[in-house]
This record gives C-alpha cells, structure tokens and sequence, in this order.
C-alpha cells in the first residue's frame, strides 16, 4: 500500500481541529451500522434460496445428501435449515472477530477498521452471489458467514470507543445512537431485499443473486462514507462548558483511570459484566426468534376472531393468523430499536448500575405475568409484556459499553467492549436452545401447545435474576487493575494520539475541519431517512396487527 493510500487511513489523519462538530459522528457511525445490521434480516433470503434451483419448488435431495453434502452439491436444494448456519455464523464470527482485533482497532483508529469492515461485509455479499450463482453453499458460507462475520464484529465496535470519547457527558446516548441503528439495519434491508427480489426474480431465477450484488454494492457507499466520516478527539478534548465529575461517593462507579484491555480477563467485574450480558441477551434472543409461533400457538383461532385452537385451524386460517404474527414480529423489532435508545439514553441519568437493575426487575416482572395472561387470553397483556422485553433485550446493548467505559475507562473500552461481545456469541447459542428445545420438551409430555411455553418463562425468569445477583456485586475496580502512567503514556503513543491536531504538519491531515450546519443537517438526513422508510414498512405490517 503506498504511502498516500495508508496516509487517508492512518488514525493521525482523523484528528478532528478544534471547529469540528461532533454531531457528525454519529450519523457516521450509524452508516455502518444500519449495512451491517442486516445480518438481523438475512432469514428474508432463505424461502427463495430453498428454491433456488427448482423456482416453484424446492429440489429436494436425496437422503445420502447431508449437510456436509450440501456445501458442494449442485443437483438439489439447500434446506432452509442448512441455510440457518449462515446466521449462527454471523453472530459467533461477530464475537470473536471483536475480541481478537479490538485491540488492533484501539490503534489503528475508527476510519481503517470502517473500511475493512466495509470490504469484508461487502465483498463477502459479493462472494455469496458468486456461490449463489455456481449453487456452491460453501462459497455463501465462506463469503457472508466467514468474511462477512468479521466484517460484522469490526463494523460493530469501530465507533463505540469514538463515541464515548466525543460525549463523555453523554456517553449511553451517544452509544445508544449507533446500536440503535444495528438494531434497525434490518428494518431497512429486509423489505428492501423483498423488493429487489420481486424486480429481479425471473422464470430461471429467484433474484437473490442479483439482490445481494446490488445491495453489496449500495451498502459499500454507505459504509465507506462512514468510514470517512468518522474523527478522533484530541487527547484530553472535552465539550465547552463541561466539568468532569469529582470522584465521590455517588459516582464512584465512574473511573477516570484507564484498564488495559489484556489484563480483563483476570479482572471478576469484567466476567460479572459479561454475564450480566449474556443473561440478559440469552432471554431476549430466545423468545425473538420464536415470537411468531408463540403468539399463534398461544391465542390460536382467537386473533383473527374465531374460537377454534392453533390445531383446529385450517389452512386459509393458518395463512391468516401468520399475518397477524409477523405484524407482531414487526411492532418487536420497533421496541427492540426504540429501547436501544431510550434506555441507553436513560442510563446517563439513572446510572449504568441501576438501569441494569430495572431491565432484570421489570423484565423479570414482565415474564413471569406471561403465562397468566395468556391462560386469561390477553393478548394485550401478552403483547405489553413482549414490547417492553424486548425493548430492555436492545436497551441492553446499547448501555454495556458505556457500562465498560465508566467501569474500566475510556482509553481501551472498544477493545474491552469487543471482548465482551463473546457473551452474546454465547447467549445467540444458550437462548435459542432454552426456548426451542423446552418446547419440543413439553410438547413430547403431550401438553397443549398453548402451553408449553409457560415452563419455558419460568427458566427464563431465573435466567434474570442470575443476572441480577452478577450486576448488584458489581463495584469500582481496585487501582491494582489500572495502568501507570508510563503504561497509559505507552498505549496513548501506540494508538497514535495527540495533545492536538495542529501538531500534524501533513497537508490536509487536520484542522481543516471547520463544519457548516447544512453539512450536518445533510450527513443525518443520509441516514434518517432510509431508517424513516424502514419504520414506514414496519408500521404497514404492525397496522395488520392491530387492525
């Protein structure tokens, strides 16, 4: 790479002058997110991918035709379940690829972990077409799964260090901001796959070819242009007017020193943050992927007005019902999205410490009431109660990072952040077993299919409390765990940073940083809008809900 190449990269580039605005980097930073947060949405492909050789119908492979068999084969179909791997893949990559390069991205800066993120999710979509044109399953393996996975883990923890650095006076918001838009990615890129796919589907083809080369490409200049907008603040910048709170008793959860990420793995507040995640995500994510089937298994004949049971039901009521459960499945995914503001944004008022409390508490509250309602036959009550679990699940991501950065510090928290994210790798696996496997459990007992998820709630419910014993031990780290200031002097000269930006003598490399209003306005306006259009099509399947 030459010299002027690495030079647009180098974190030394992004030192932002002292006119900069830092309302620009959040709409930078949900760039990324809102590409890559179509990993969410990708099960909109797997119904036409089944089909992808047979157009009308699947070709269905013989017995001898396994899994392993599937990865090469050319002769039949892919099973929708083989194609789930793709998704498992995604969330497991996206964990360890974070915990393996924080580090590496802590240092080399926003603006060159944007853009491999971009290369990797985009050129992994471009690789998945290939695949998907030679029906070679593990070329779509390989591409999205592999490559786009760690596009994914890169994608997620490039801005949070960043952030948190622009708004220490709001960091949960500033967190909240960014995650919120991974949460809404698929908001955005699942109806718009639906519609390529309607434009490019042909007698010889499903469009999902097509589909993902031009959204590879439109999430390329979205992703890039992030990258490129993404700036550092100087060292020790702080926002006009702002003080730094005193330590004392009532922010004492709020350190000012520094924790170097290698030393978190002996550190017991960083595994009782980790389950702290993981409970929460483990129970969120269980009941996410099944919330359609439990809302029609639960209430039946009753949401389309008719008193029969879920296996009463016909085929034309079935197909009827199904509706109804994706308009649920959408109003979810909007509190999901929502929450994942909301609470972070709340979190700088309530505390880190204690908004976990609330989620645990009030989310424990929330499943426990679960089966009740559903005996009573409340649909609102049962709704109620999923809204506001899910939008805690969201919330609980979108606070942990500043939870890290008051915990741990600021200088090292992407890196820390990344490393945690292993626990939700884990909770992708734990809660989706809990739930699918309790229900295939309690149906071989011979209960009614309206109630088999009520056990399942109640494990759940422990799942919580666990997690909020691990939160209330959480206290302040001892200053054995923290560096010296020759050790933090050190981690500030490897990550490249600097008292100021008109130190960098470079042509172009900072100061120029002066930015209008209208530039602002422009930048959130390139992301508000295609996140307006995605709740406008979430809304068009809620209506159906509630109608």
């Amino acid at each position: 790479m030459s010299d002027s190449t690495s030079g647009l990269l180098d974190k030394e580039r992004i030192i932002a002058g002292p006119s900069f605005n830092r309302w620009l980097v959040p709409p930078a930073a949900l760039a990324i997110h809102l590409c890559i947060g179509m990993a969410y949405g990708f099960s909109v492909f797997w119904l036409p991918l089944s089909k992808a050789l047979g157009i009308k119908e699947s070709l269905k492979c013989g017995p001898d035709v396994g899994l392993i068999g599937q990865l090469t084969t050319t002769t039949c179909d892919w099973q929708i379940s083989t194609l789930g791997w793709m998704y498992t893949l995604f969330f497991v990559l996206l964990g360890t690829s974070a915990a393996t390069w924080g580090g590496w991205l802590e240092r080399a800066g926003p603006r060159k972990a944007g853009v491999v993120s971009a290369v990797c999710w985009c050129g992994g979509m471009l690789i998945s077409a290939l695949g998907i044109h030679l029906h070679q399953f593990w070329m779509m393996i390989l591409g999205s799964g592999v490559i786009g996975g760690i596009g994914l883990g890169l994608g997620y923890i490039s801005p949070v260090s960043t952030l948190i650095k622009w708004f220490p006076d709001r960091r949960g918001m500033a967190t909240g901001m960014a995650i919120m838009g991974f949460g809404g990615g698929a908001m955005i890129g699942s109806p718009l796959a639906a519609d390529l796919m309607k434009y490019f589907a042909t007698p010889e083809s499903v469009g999902v070819m097509q589909t993902f080369i031009v959204m590879a490409f439109i999430y390329f200049v979205f992703m890039m242009a992030g990258a490129f907008g993404y700036r550092v603040p100087e060292t020790g910048w702080k926002p006009a007017g702002w003080t730094p709170p005193v330590a004392q008793a009532d922010n004492a959860m709020i350190t000012s020193k520094h924790v170097h990420v290698k030393r978190v793995w002996g550190i017991p507040q960083f595994w009782l943050i980790w389950m702290v995640l993981c409970m929460n995500v483990s129970a969120g994510i269980g009941v996410l992927g099944m919330a359609s089937p439990m809302l029609q298994e639960v209430f039946g004949g009753s949401l389309i007005g008719v008193s029969q049971k879920f296996t009463e039901l016909d085929k034309a009521q079935l197909a009827s019902i199904a509706t109804v459960a994706a308009g649920f499945t959408a109003l979810l995914s909007l509190f999901n999205i929502g929450g994942r503001f909301f609470w972070a944004s709340l979190s700088d008022k309530l505390g880190r410490k204690m908004t976990y409390v609330v989620f645990f508490v009030l989310g424990g509250m929330m499943y426990f009431s679960v089966p009740s309602s559903a005996a009573a036959g409340s649909v609102i009550l049962f709704v109620t109660a999923f809204c506001i679990i899910l939008s805690m699940y969201g919330g609980g991501f979108a606070t942990v990072p500043a939870y890290l950065a008051d915990i741990f510090g600021t200088q090292m928290v992407g890196a820390i952040h990344g490393r945690l994210l292993t626990a939700w790798a884990t909770a992708g696996v734990l809660g989706p077993v809990v739930v699918n496997y309790m229900r295939e459990y309690q149906l071989s007992l011979g209960l009614p299919r309206e109630q088999v998820y009520n056990q399942t709630m109640y494990i759940l419910v422990g799942m919580l409390v666990v997690g909020l014993i691990c939160n209330l031990l959480v206290k302040p780290l001892d200053d054995k765990w923290f560096m010296n200031d020759a050790e933090l002097a050190e981690e500030k000269r490897l990550a490249h940073e600097r008292a100021a930006a008109s130190e960098l003598q470079r042509d172009g490399a900072a100061g120029a940083d002066s930015v209008s209003t209208m530039v602002v306005v422009l930048a959130w306006l390139a992301v508000g809008v295609p996140l307006a259009w995605g709740v406008y099509r979430t809304l068009l399947s809620v209506a159906k809900f509630l109608a």
